[in-house]
């Protein structure tokens, strides 16, 4: 559901890798899954002997960048991409463009996702010079974020549907309430309020995708776009998606990255069983009539539902995480023999949704001079998904020591700007990515990893200890609000409360997955 899409994608490359799969998210072989059980938690693995063949096409940097554009789901990314939505003004109709010449900008952003608009908005209400630069497209995905996240960051107008709380179903006993309010973002009032606010600040625009970046002898970037045009700046930021391995580098020998998807549908229905006052954040509930045959089909998956009313509904069939993309025609036959089980008859379909969320995977080398922002910055959340709120939380700040560096460096000529371009990517980088922020996500992805090993009864029982947490910390860790020690103290309480099961799968995967040893590595790092 929510989610920045991989919006950019020159090497030719042919890999060939194990074809174990597995919403909103590593470890490494099946041999590895193999031998690690976790007793009564089913591990799943690939069939032996089971390969698939990816030939990554032209335009991405490699396989890694192949998969997280969408891998061989990429028709369907691409079509989710390209829908038509009318409501949504074009960016060349209300920003003035580009002056492509001798003027040299100050910041070029790369991406028009909420992000990318995001981070040009704030950068120029600071006084900077900023080119926004990316393919005309509108937004397309649905949103959906806690209520009052966005009512802080001034976008409760955005909102177009409010449940006045959340429930998850794990099986058929009583619901979990989760005790906060959730909202339907408006894709047409966001990008309508976040381009408005980039015209107000004076962002320009080039509808054009990026070919590369390169570096001029003076130090200033030079931006090359589609029909030989080349914009110069003195810093340009990466806000495309996560698939923008041709402007970044990644860091090498970090965790593969996984990915979530879901297939979702907004319909008008009969025999809805939902109260359209409550959100379904995850109902794990199994209306299979039979069990089916194929091992794909067995991977946990979970309802997630959106009810307008008592007639009218989103549903979305997710899947968490899995190594390599559950296919979306699969997540569509398990939603329709779901909802036929449940007796909902369909009466109207009113849009389709492939919804595609590259998760964990490497951070970007921090040394590089070109910055990210965003889903390019790998800050979406490896165990949720969750990506948006975030940015447009952080772009202020973000933008205020861009802003900071770059006016101080012209105040003392332009003669430094190389030494200080190098001292900006590593302040902006910093502000990204400080210690803290990478002990939290050591943490996420070493829980994303266990995750991944655990059949649908696995998933059931993880969740039943984890809402039997204290609230804070179920609450804390679903909004992303738990310091790098709250989470140590959130991974006691689950150990102390699990059954004998999960305690020893736990300590398993500590001791033998290396996500393990990363987290313990990057939480004893000062």
């Amino acid at each position: 559901m929510e989610c920045i899409g991989a919006r950019n994608f020159s090497a030719m490359a042919v890999s060939t890798f194990a074809t174990w799969r597995s919403r909103r998210r590593t470890m490494r072989t099946s041999h590895f899954l193999s031998n690690h059980r976790c007793f009564s938690f089913k591990v799943r693995a690939s069939s032996a002997g089971s390969e698939s063949c990816v030939a990554v096409k032209e335009g991405f940097a490699d396989e890694e960048d192949y998969t997280k554009a969408g891998g061989s789901e990429l028709v369907f990314v691409q079509m989710q991409r390209n829908k038509a939505m009318d409501k949504q003004s074009k960016l060349a109709d209300k920003l003035t463009p580009i002056s492509v010449g001798d003027n040299i900008l100050d910041l070029v952003v790369i991406g028009c996702g909420p992000a990318g608009l995001a981070l040009a908005a704030e950068s120029a209400k600071l006084g900077l010079n900023v080119g926004l630069i990316g393919p005309d497209l509108p937004f397309t995905n649905n949103y959906g974020v806690w209520e009052d996240e966005f009512k802080d960051l001034g976008l409760a107008g955005c909102i177009e549907h409010v449940w006045r709380d959340t429930i998850v179903y794990l099986d058929n006993k009583d619901p979990i309430v989760i005790g906060r309010a959730y909202g339907r973002v408006s894709r047409h009032l966001l990008h309508e309020e976040l381009l408005r606010r980039c015209g107000e600040a004076g962002v320009t625009y080039l509808n054009s995708k990026v070919e590369r970046i390169s570096e001029a002898t003076n130090g200033q970037s030079l931006v090359a776009c589609e029909h030989n045009i080349v914009v110069p700046c003195r810093l340009a930021t990466v806000a495309s998606g996560a698939a923008s391995g041709r402007l970044l580098q990644y860091e090498v020998g970090g965790p593969r990255v996984s990915v979530q998807t879901a297939y979702g549908i907004e319909v008008e229905v009969e025999n809805n069983p939902y109260d359209p006052s409550l959100m379904v954040f995850m109902d794990y509930r199994d209306y299979a009539k039979q069990e089916v045959p194929h091992l794909e089909a067995q991977y946990p998956t979970f309802l997630y539902a959106m009810p307008m009313s008592s007639t009218r509904v989103f549903f979305e069939e997710t899947c968490l995480a899995s190594k390599e993309a559950m296919p979306f025609d699969l997540l569509k036959k398990k939603l329709m023999s779901r909802l036929e089980t449940m007796g909902i008859q369909i009466l109207k379909t009113y849009e389709e949704e492939w919804s595609y969320i590259p998760v964990g995977g490497s951070l970007p080398n921090t040394e590089q001079k070109n910055l990210a922002f965003g889903a390019a910055a790998s800050m979406v959340h490896p165990a949720t998904g969750y990506s948006v709120v975030r940015s447009l939380s952080e772009a202020p700040k973000y933008a205020s020591v861009l802003a900071d560096i770059l006016q101080k460096d012209h105040s003392k000529g332009i003669h430094t700007s190389k030494r200080t371009v190098e001292n900006i990517s590593m302040q902006a980088w910093n502000t990204l990515w400080p210690q803290e922020r990478k002990r939290q996500r050591a943490f996420f992805l070493f829980g994303l990893a266990l995750i991944l090993q655990f059949d649908i009864e696995g998933i059931r029982t993880f969740f039943h200890t984890f809402f039997r947490l204290p609230t804070w910390m179920w609450q804390g860790f679903l909004g992303s609000s738990l310091s790098s020690v709250d989470l140590i103290l959130f991974a006691f309480y689950m150990f102390v409360i699990a059954p004998n099961d999960m305690r020893m799968c736990l300590v398993r995967h500590l001791l033998s997955d290396p996500t393990g040893a990363t987290m313990i590595r990057t939480y004893l790092t000062a």
